[in-house]
């Protein structure tokens, strides 16, 4: 069996794993939990040595890596390869969860095995889309293990503050790097609630807010009474609008959001007010407007991977989406993605891949719209 093979297989397993952990979280599956979440308490001594950002092995992608075979400069069949040019912008992009072990709280820097092969398949599917516009930094941080996001508890908050560390460290180092140019902030799921804080502690209120074209937050909820204006940029509205923050969770139809929303509903917001998922911000990546609707047409285009997850085309037309409640519900001609999407008809794992063609789209716009 060849490795991407095995990988994909690694990958379809491990996510069903954290679907069944999250969804009997909820239902009072204690067993699984504990077979889940880390053992022991935190500790900062398992995660290893803190990161030097000024180097290239503390970065998945920076400029001084690219190389025809990194993630963040990859693009589908047809797709022209990046451009360079005075204009382009600096980009900053936190992954996802890809440490699903449970040896420790936070995952070391330097994952090895298939971690590092899946931080690199998802940062390849998700960054890339902005690869038309910018140069991208991304950095390797000592990310929350998984099952951090399954407890609420003083271990798994001092290993989310822990992650959050590093990424505001690389940010600092990015901001150093990248000279004046303009900036698209990105982050996906952890990377997503780790960026709302970046955007609270590092961005709001500074001169930095200025060179913002815009903020993805991707697959984590954000209150737009309660959170939004704690972070110092406003909902997007309009495709042709910069300096401003977009937000969606996919979701097919029906949705059942209960366990996404369970939690976060009774914790408080960054202003300190109360959350509620009818608050929720939900901009349509197809449509690049706040609560919009975008009918299959008027996509872009959505990534459909081969069998080994190695290539992908690049298929407009297929996927349309509306906002309801705060959920991107999707709708036309869904691909039949292996791993599915997850309990509650989720489509967490595909939120960029989706809609990738409109999200590079939009980022053309909006940088178009900063330099106007």
């Amino acid at each position: 069996m060849c490795a991407r093979r095995f990988l994909m297989i690694v990958f379809v397993l491990t996510l069903l794993i954290v679907a069944s952990a999250v969804v009997l979280y909820q239902w009072g599956g204690r067993a699984l939990i504990n077979q889940a979440v880390p053992q022991g308490h935190f500790d900062t001594a398992s995660a290893g040595d803190s990161p030097d950002y000024e180097n290239d092995d503390a970065w998945i992608a920076r400029p001084s890596t690219e190389s025809a075979d990194s993630p963040a400069e990859w693009t589908p069949a047809g797709v022209p390869a990046p451009a360079t040019g005075a204009k382009r912008a600096a980009v900053f992009y936190i992954h996802p969860t890809t440490y699903l072990e449970r040896d420790r709280w936070n995952a070391p820097l330097q994952l090895g095995g298939y971690a590092d092969s899946l931080t690199g398949l998802i940062v390849r599917g998700q960054v890339s889309a902005f690869n038309g516009v910018g140069d991208i930094w991304a950095p390797r941080y000592r990310q929350a293990a998984y099952g951090a996001f399954l407890l609420d508890s003083k271990d798994a908050q001092e290993a989310l503050d822990f992650a959050y560390r590093d990424v505001a460290a690389a940010f600092d180092a990015f901001v150093r790097q990248a000279g004046d140019r303009p900036i698209i902030l990105a982050g996906h799921s952890q990377g997503a609630l780790h960026l709302e804080r970046l955007l609270r502690e590092k961005v709001a209120g500074t001169p930095i807010a200025r060179r913002i074209v815009a903020a993805y937050a991707v697959g984590w909820p954000i209150s737009t009474k309660a959170d939004l204006p704690a972070m110092g940029l406003p909902a997007c509205l309009a495709p042709d609008q910069g300096a401003c923050i977009l937000s969606w969770m996919s979701f097919g139809d029906p949705p059942n959001p209960d366990f996404l929303f369970h939690k976060w509903q009774e914790s408080k917001g960054y202003t300190g007010g109360n959350r509620r998922q009818e608050d929720v911000l939900c901009v349509n990546p197809i449509s690049g407007t706040k609560d919009g609707e975008a009918a299959p047409s008027q996509n872009a285009g959505t990534l459909v991977p081969n069998a080994d997850l190695h290539r992908a085309n690049l298929a407009p037309g297929l996927v349309g989406a509306r906002c309801t409640k705060g959920l991107l519900i999707v709708q036309g001609d869904i691909p039949s993605y292996n791993p599915p999407p997850l309990p509650g008809n989720n489509f967490h794992v595909y939120d960029f891949a989706l809609f990738w063609g409109s999200i590079r789209r939009d980022a053309e716009r909006r940088l178009a719209a900063w330099h106007r």
